[in-house]
């Protein structure tokens, strides 16, 4: 399945593009709301294309080469909360708008091979890059290594899973055996930990359970947090920026974040922009999916 971007056309009116202007999509991925992006700059603008992923970003300057009358495109293989120190190192201070979809691709959920999704068997990485530094933290580290306190924090904190302590004592039972390898494994200990009941809602059982690792792997909050705590430095005046969030935890942080910046940033969605009917038939991916808009004042 190919991604399909998330309130592309909110979120690209919500940028107000300004033909000539420097805009950033922290999240490029393949290049869905980079493209719409670049249409409109024209060649006097420029775009800054940043995502961890090094393979979504060789497909993103694909689709990108297609632009007619394209303007200047940098691509950074890196995490947006050095957007500060991305934009210094290619000689820009301030941009017009900066864009920040938090979801997580189609393809890292269908085809990545690192165990994003419960529904395929792979390897616990659940690591944005392809080939993750023997430095950085795998899901596989988390379910073998850390405490059983710990874990429950994790899953309890980051997704709101009620029965992250009952998930987390049967991670500990169950390594004590031998090492939690793969995704299917750490789905079968889910699934003897719940109720069935839970077992059998709407939403997958091992949904939270997911979610709550892979944003701990990747440090996802504190990416947001430092992303916020760049925008008055990186927003010129009148510059906007767009979030999308895909679960009430990013979208707490990112209410409160910009809540919080109020003297120089001025929200303009009192209320967070949400897929139409047409959208969710066409992308039932996008049911959770919310956008917050501000200016720099």
């Amino acid at each position: 399945m190919s991604h399909i971007p998330v309130l592309l056309h909110e979120s690209i009116d919500g940028l107000a593009i300004k033909e000539g202007g420097t805009y950033v999509d922290c999240t490029t991925n393949r290049g869905g709301h980079s493209f719409e992006i670049a249409k409109r700059l024209g060649k006097k603008g420029t775009l800054v294309c940043i995502d961890l992923d090094d393979e979504a970003l060789a497909e993103a300057k694909k689709v990108l080469d297609t632009v007619v009358s394209a303007p200047t495109i940098h691509f950074a293989n890196s995490n947006f909360r050095h957007l500060e120190s991305i934009l210094s190192g290619l000689g820009i201070d301030q941009v017009d708008g900066v864009l920040a979809d938090l979801g997580l691709s189609s393809q890292e959920l269908d085809s990545s091979g690192r165990g994003f999704s419960f529904r395929f068997d792979e390897p616990l990485l659940m690591t944005f890059r392809t080939l993750p530094s023997e430095e950085e933290t795998t899901a596989y580290d988390i379910v073998n290594f850390w405490s059983e306190a710990t874990i429950a924090d994790v899953l309890y904190g980051f997704a709101d899973e009620v029965y992250a302590r009952r998930i987390a004592h049967r991670i500990i039972e169950r390594r004590k055996e031998a090492e939690i390898k793969s995704t299917h494994e750490l789905v079968d200990i889910i699934a003897s930990a719940v109720p069935a009941a839970y077992r059998h809602r709407k939403t997958h059982f091992a949904t939270k359970t997911f979610q709550a690792l892979r944003m701990a792997v990747n440090d996802e909050l504190g990416s947001i947090h430092e992303l916020l705590a760049s925008l008055p430095k990186v927003l010129r005046q009148g510059g906007r920026v767009v979030f999308i969030t895909f679960h009430s935890t990013e979208d707490r942080i990112v209410k409160q974040g910009l809540r919080n910046l109020s003297d120089t940033l001025k929200i303009i969605t009192k209320k967070a922009i949400v897929p139409s009917e047409e959208e969710l038939h066409t992308n039932p991916r996008a049911r959770s999916a919310q956008a917050r808009i501000a200016e720099r004042i």
